[in-house]
């Protein structure tokens, strides 16, 4: 019992903290009751002096005495800026002696003065929680079956104290009855109190991992963020999370390592053929925990819930072998998730710290899933939102460009062609002046074209990407007039969108470079698949580079040479270029990607 006690407190109080401002409220109104039930106390007697069962002006002294103990713990409270844990436990310890003096004269449970005793339960169910409710009662308990036996016994005999007073006879049965009527109560207004606290700190827990789901973060940011917060809560060693893609059914598994500081980085797994059998299999329900049941027995104990939190029996821990076959671990947590219909997967939390009842646990973790799913959800949307937006904008400025400036100086380059031509029998000067505006025109109108196509957003995966590459290649061959062909040896495979957009870019930049630059008059482009790579190239018999020989993206980068742009997309997916390079007689530039290492989300 201590021990899950301590547990329970790892968990819930430590992360919902009482502020000093709630604190001191909480202590203002207890403070206010005090008063109350003190005078509301003394009027009574007053009514029916009966209640006393005594002539002696003693108990009527303790009340006084006790009402002028709560106004000054009231003015205190409200005095001072900061209610310290001593100064709460002495209130509560004088709360517990009062009444036990007080009872002396008024025995039984009809005595008004019982009330006293059920306060101070509320006091400690306010101020704590369960197991300080439960404290309360037994010190209360306690503290009369002393004075009880103390008074049978004779040991206090005083005529200064007692005079005149009828003491209640000790009576065991009566006492016993008491003491149930306290434990009960307490137990109780424990169990209530516990729960209003729990309820919070679970309220506080969500709130904190809501707040994590953020746009800005994009999704990878705002899951990293989201899974540090399960791994702290739950004080798990690891984590991994595994999501299927449910268009390309394509598998994702992203491991968070637990650490103190709960700052450990998202990190994307490569993904593997049995990825699919080994997370994504029919689990024991759609939120289990497991642990294995000693080191060389073999046993495995689950327990496991359905969607709506009902416990599941007789249920299979077939995925749970299978899965520890290649993860080490003790214990498994696990729940099970779905972002519309696009999305859906599970959280495994390795060797986590429960806290009390394991279905309590596995409900809180359902309810963690179901309140932040949407958050990440509409995260994902907005993303998708704002690049479609934004790829609108740039197709309606496109086209603004098109119909607009590109139409005037295509209009403007072909009058310059035709002064040009009839100012033939003039000065060579102008005729040559003329032709150079017209090379300007012209060279500006492909500079604009190419901006457009940056602009425009490209919707492309596997199967579509050679007909964009070869689009691609053959408006440069038009607009150009340098021959230029595309080359495709590439089956549709599982290519990924963004590998594809990227590729796109890679090529579209490429070509830009080689008419600004190379004076080539032939360009070759390949996209092809080999030892497990996909491979794009692009050949141009050009000036070459400044360089003789094949460099790889390391020496490129530190002998600060090649096209920044292509490479930094070539970084974007993992890949890595290489250029070759024969001054005077053209360049190679080959993208090689390796198929198992693309990024699982953007």
């Amino acid at each position: 019992m201590p021990l899950l006690a301590d547990r329970h407190r790892f968990l819930f109080r430590l992360r919902a903290p009482t502020s000093p401002d709630e604190t001191r409220r909480i202590e203002r109104w207890l403070a206010t009751a005090r008063v109350f039930l003190a005078t509301s106390a003394l009027v009574a007697t007053w009514l029916d002096p009966t209640e006393l069962a005594t002539g002696s002006p003693v108990p009527w002294w303790l009340l006084r005495l006790y009402i002028a103990h709560s106004v000054v713990v009231m003015l205190l409270v409200r005095w001072r800026r900061q209610s310290t844990w001593s100064f709460r436990v002495l209130v509560h310890a004088a709360d517990i002696v009062w009444p036990a003096l007080i009872s002396i004269y008024a025995p039984g449970q009809r005595s008004p003065f019982f009330l006293f005793f059920v306060f101070v339960l509320l006091a400690a169910a306010y101020r704590w929680g369960l197991w300080e409710t439960i404290g309360t009662a037994l010190a209360g308990v306690a503290v009369l079956w002393v004075e009880g036996l103390v008074l049978h016994s004779g040991l206090i005999v005083s005529a200064v104290i007692l005079k005149g007073a009828v003491i209640w006879e000790f009576a065991p049965n009566r006492l016993f009855m008491r003491s149930i009527s306290l434990l009960v109560t307490g137990l109780f207004l424990g169990y209530l109190a516990e729960q209003q606290k729990q309820l919070r700190a679970e309220k506080a827990v969500i709130a904190r991992i809501l707040g994590r789901a953020r746009v800005d973060l994009g999704l990878s940011g705002t899951l990293q963020g989201i899974l540090n917060e399960l791994i702290t809560t739950f004080g798990a060693k690891r984590l991994l999370l595994a999501s299927q893609d449910a268009h390309s059914f394509r598998v994702f598994v992203g491991e968070v390592a637990g650490s103190k500081e709960g700052n450990e980085v998202l990190r994307w797994l490569d993904p593997t053929g049995s990825d699919r059998e080994l997370y994504m299999a029919e689990a024991p329900g759609d939120a289990f925990y497991a642990t294995k049941k000693g080191r060389n027995s073999g046993r495995i104990a689950i327990t496991a819930l359905d969607r709506d939190g009902i416990r599941q029996r007789d249920v299979s821990d077939q995925f749970v072998r299978t899965l520890a076959a290649t993860q080490n671990f003790h214990s498994l947590m696990s729940a099970s998730f779905s972002f519309g219909r696009e999305w859906w997967g599970r959280i495994l939390l390795f060797d986590p710290i429960l806290a009390g009842e394991m279905s309590e646990e596995l409900r809180f973790l359902q309810e963690i899933i179901r309140q932040v799913g949407p958050a990440v959800y509409n995260v994902y949307l907005l993303r998708r939102l704002r690049m479609r937006a934004g790829a609108v904008e740039r197709a309606r400025v496109a086209r603004e460009l098109h119909d607009g400036a590109v139409q005037s100086l295509i209009a403007m380059e072909m009058q310059v062609d035709v002064v040009r031509r009839q100012s033939g029998g003039e000065s060579e000067r102008v005729a040559g002046e003329l032709a150079r505006i017209q090379g300007l025109l012209r060279e500006e109108v492909l500079k604009l074209r190419e901006l457009m196509q940056e602009m425009k957003s490209i919707d492309v995966d596997a199967r579509k990407l050679p007909a964009v590459v070869n689009d691609t290649v053959e408006r440069f061959a038009r607009e150009t007039g340098i021959s230029a062909r595309f080359v495709f040896e590439l089956e549709p495979s599982d290519m990924s969108p963004r590998v594809c957009r990227e590729l796109v870019r890679i090529v579209q930049e490429a070509l830009v470079n080689v008419r600004k630059h190379s004076r080539a008059r032939q360009v070759l482009v390949r996209l092809f698949s080999k030892g497990g790579q996909w491979k794009l190239t692009v050949e141009d018999d050009g000036r070459g580079f400044d360089f003789s020989g094949r460099l790889s993206q390391i020496e490129l980068d530190e002998a600060h040479r090649g096209p920044l742009v292509i490479k930094e997309r070539v970084r974007l997916i993992d890949g890595e270029l290489t250029i070759e390079s024969t001054p005077g007689q053209g360049s190679r530039l080959e993208i090689t990607v390796p198929q198992q290492r693309e990024a699982a989300y953007g």
